[in-house]
């Protein structure tokens, strides 16, 4: 089982707080991936053809259309922080 400090971690590049019970829970989900993937890892697949995708002779994709855009005073209001009319972040370079 990884270890509370690998937990920790993930759940920092996840950006999710986790309270000391849920990080023994996630521990232990964490573990039974880690399981399945060496299982996986135990398969000859020797002889098996990569794939790109199922759907190579067809357009898979919508066509496209012109529609009215969201107005920016619409999508500002899920910025987390804001100045006038841009998204405020944090400095990045000194």
């Amino acid at each position: 089982m990884p270890d509370k400090k690998t937990v920790e971690y993930v759940a920092m590049l996840s950006r999710i707080g986790v309270s000391e019970e849920e990080a023994q829970y996630l521990g232990s989900q964490l573990s039974k991936i880690l399981e399945h993937i060496d299982k996986l890892k135990e398969l000859n697949v020797d002889d098996v053809k990569p794939m790109r995708g199922m759907n190579l002779n067809n357009n898979i994709f919508r066509d496209d259309t012109v529609v009215d855009s969201k107005t920016q005073e619409n999508i500002l209001k899920n910025a987390p922080s804001r100045e006038g009319n841009y998204f405020k972040i944090p400095k990045v370079i000194d």
